[in-house]
């Protein structure tokens, strides 16, 4: 038995890449609020939150943060470790993913021996702690121990120690010579010689104690662990050291001082084992929650769910709060953007659009480079009611400091000014609590200005259900009832979007597509069968009206688009929606068959941007036939393929994704059309020859031509704008790559009264 394991259980080389750094041309907008771990070294304090990273310089008060930006996966970490010795801090997840970023690289290292194992079980490899002696990092993890050499960066064994070789969970591992202790959440305290060879022979650990315990730290020549409310010191026989009074959370140590954490508590103790810091209360913060706690240079570092990490020094009683800038949680569900701002919501719904569990967060507010936030205690405390499952957000467009969120089950929440100022309820409006019953409330999903300042929005499973607030704040409700069963109501309405010509749609669980007609109230809706619709699913999930005017229809199962929406409500007019055929490999396919699709924005080239629910985001020309870009997370700082919303802030072209483990910015070179020609300019300019990629003529009117000519006059590409901006690839009309020199852009307005010429250095 003992050979079998020798030969399983060899030594492996580490498997890693390289991640990408994508600053250049991304920003992330991370929440640091949630901390999950902190280590120290190299004058710094590194925290771990709850999917990025960021340092505390001590000397300096800086802040730097690292995330999918740098490298990061974006998925749930577990801990970090910092190795002043080797340069190295570690990162490892829940999902048994380790990543190092090296002090003076700027690449990650990726790590995958764990994650990719195909001996454990998926659910077992969370990584809890790692734990450096002599050059090696123990990594103590839910399948057992696996030993990381940080002088190569490779892995050498793993030790399965359990009975017979099970794999167990290791909350901790700690060394004091000539031992190395593991601790076990549920299979007690073992112990082996840390010096024998054969350590991957499970009858080399021994059993010293019973139980179950969490974590393992060293303080001079002692260990200790917890259980419950209770600390063991673990050499020389299990002992308690004291219990206290609430359930332990997690234990940390470094530098001869250990720290016990509570869900309010704080305690910091020395190698005798004194007590000689607590912390039972933050000045000025009513509620908080710890989640870890850490201590250097006498200072304690409090680590909370939602705070951020507040700082003490011993024996004082003033606090600091240590946050770098970022949104109030990560897991933003709607987003909407104008020029120089972003709006976040943090609500949910289920897939069949399900608002329980409650969601109860604050709203968040990105303008000019720095977050406000609003937390839902300020936010119930200023409205003196409660706006639950804030689910989607409009900013006005005709006033920018106007803005709305729909709550799907407490009404429609106005703020101006940066403050909420009214909830639309059954209090203060025509609307009513849905069948009388205040669990199921005023579900309002969608919403959507039209080009009069009108806002549109749609509650479930009302009759009246499409709702009008005018520009004055006059709410009116519109009868929907003759194309719906509501004995048998839809589940929910979903996405607004208005045309052209101020015709309202609207998305339907499991009931279709509506259109609507404010001039004489009629009501029309189509479905999946051919003649009636063609969708290619009956729930509707995002909508978008581009600038032909052409209605784009996202379903939980592919993409249509309605190609005459202003023909709707004529008599006898095909209303099938069409899919997008394109040529894969010479065959033809239907684009995005069978995707969810969660959002669909257009920006000011027409071109869409398509969010999904499993396969990140797709970038496509303005007729669909081209993917001009392709982002997921294993290609992109997207921390995950699951996107809920797009918004464009159509001046500067950033476009931002809010996806379900972060929000991050990608720098998009498509604005919106300007009035004049007056901002026209080109980037990056000059051309270097190690650029790679696409000049950029922004500032430009709709329907700008623009040519560019080299020095002589000769023509080498033209085209016309259907947005702000043009790319050019710095081609001859794609033929070859055109020589170096300067080249004359030459731009005319639509009206051809106003022209403008700028020049462009190509160096080869």
């Amino acid at each position: 038995m003992k050979y079998f394991f020798y030969l399983f259980f060899i030594i492996i080389s580490v498997s890693s890449v390289r991640a990408q750094n994508f600053e250049s041309q991304w920003t992330g907008h991370f929440s640091y609020v949630s901390i999950q771990a902190f280590s120290q070294g190299n004058d710094k304090i590194y925290v771990a939150a709850e999917n990025a990273v960021f340092t505390y310089d001590l000397s300096t008060e800086e802040i730097e943060t690292l995330s999918t930006i740098n490298g990061l996966s974006g998925e749930l970490i577990s801990t970090l470790y910092y190795s002043e010795q080797f340069g190295l801090l570690v990162i490892g997840y829940e999902s048994g993913l380790i990543e190092i970023a090296i002090d003076g690289e700027e690449n990650i290292l990726t790590v995958v021996d764990i994650l990719n194992k195909p001996t454990i079980p998926p659910d077992q490899k969370r990584i809890n702690q790692f734990n450096e002696f002599n050059g090696n990092l123990y990594i103590a993890a839910e399948f057992g121990i696996s030993v990381f050499d940080l002088s190569v960066l490779e892995f050498g064994d793993t030790y399965f120690i359990g009975d017979g070789g099970a794999q167990i969970n290791i909350t901790g591992t700690a060394v004091v010579p000539p031992f190395i202790y593991a601790i076990s959440g549920s299979n007690g305290i073992r112990r082996a010689m840390v010096e024998d060879d054969n350590l991957i022979d499970f009858e080399n650990w021994i059993q010293i104690a019973g139980g179950g315990y969490n974590g393992a730290v060293r303080a001079g020549n002692q260990v200790y662990t917890t259980g419950n409310n209770t600390i063991f010191s673990i050499i020389g026989g299990l002992q308690v050291v004291t219990t206290l009074s609430s359930p332990i959370l997690d234990i940390t140590g470094q530098n001869d001082f250990y720290n016990v954490t509570t869900a309010n508590g704080l305690f910091t103790y020395d190698v005798s084992q004194a007590l000689v810091a607590s912390t039972t209360s933050i000045n000025s913060v009513d509620e908080y929650e710890l989640q870890t706690g850490f201590s250097h240079n006498n200072i304690q570092y409090l680590g909370t769910s939602e705070l951020g990490v507040f700082q003490k020094p011993f024996g004082s009683n003033n606090f600091s709060q240590i946050l770098p800038d970022g949104p109030l949680f990560n897991s933003s569900f709607s987003i909407d953007a104008s020029p120089g701002q972003l709006w976040v919501n943090f609500g949910d719904v289920t897939v069949s659009f399900d608002p329980f569990p409650i969601t109860r967060k604050g709203i968040s507010n990105l303008r000019e480079g720095e977050w406000f936030n609003i937390s839902y205690n300020e936010l119930t405390q200023t409205l003196n009611k409660e706006a639950n499952d804030l689910v989607r957000v409009q900013i006005d467009p005709n006033d920018p400091n106007r803005v709305f969120m729909s709550s799907f089950q407490k009404g429609l929440l106005q703020i101006e000014d940066q403050t909420p100022i009214k909830l639309f309820d059954e209090s203060n409006s025509g609307l009513d609590i849905t069948y009388q019953n205040p669990n199921f409330g005023i579900r309002i999903f969608g919403i959507d200005f039209d080009s009069q300042g009108n806002l549109w929005a749609v509650q479930a499973q009302d009759e009246e259900g499409l709702l009008r607030i005018s520009p004055e704040g006059q709410l009116q409700k519109n009868d929907i009832s003759n194309v719906f069963n509501f004995d048998n109501p839809p589940l929910a309405f979903t996405e607004v979007e208005t045309t052209r010509e101020n015709f309202v749609f609207f998305g339907v669980v499991s009931d279709g597509l509506v259109g609507y007609n404010p001039n004489n109230g009629q009501v029309k809706k189509i479905g999946v069968n051919l003649g009636n619709g063609n969708l290619p699913n009956s729930t509707v999930r995002s909508l978008a009206v581009d600038n032909n005017n052409r209605l784009w229809i996202g379903t939980l199962k592919g993409l249509r688009v309605l190609f005459s929406p202003g023909g709707f409500f004529d008599e006898n007019n095909n209303v099938d929606t069409q899919p997008i055929i394109i040529l894969e490999d010479g065959v033809p396919q239907e684009l995005l068959f069978e995707q969810v699709i969660t959002d669909i924005e257009v920006d000011g080239s027409n071109n869409k941007w398509i969010a999904t629910a499993s396969s990140g985001v797709f970038y496509l020309s303005s007729n669909g036939q081209e993917t001009l870009l392709r982002f997921t997370a294993e290609n992109s700082p997207l921390p995950s393929n699951n996107v809920q919303d797009i918004a464009i802030d159509e001046f500067s072209g950033v476009v931002y994704f809010a996806t379900v483990n972060g929000l991050v910015a990608y720098n998009g070179t498509s604005t919106a059309p300007r009035d004049s020609l007056e901002e026209v300019y080109v980037y990056p300019n000059p051309v270097r020859p190690s650029f790679t990629g696409n000049v950029t003529i922004d500032g430009l009117t709709a329907n700008a031509n623009v040519k560019i000519t080299d020095i002589e006059g000769s023509l080498v590409f033209e085209t016309t704008s259907e947005g702000g901006s043009v790319l050019w690839d710095t081609t001859a009309f794609g033929r070859y790559k055109v020589a170096s020199g300067v080249y004359l852009v030459i731009i005319t307005a639509e009206d051809a009264i106003e022209t403008k010429i700028s020049k462009i250095m190509i160096v080869r």
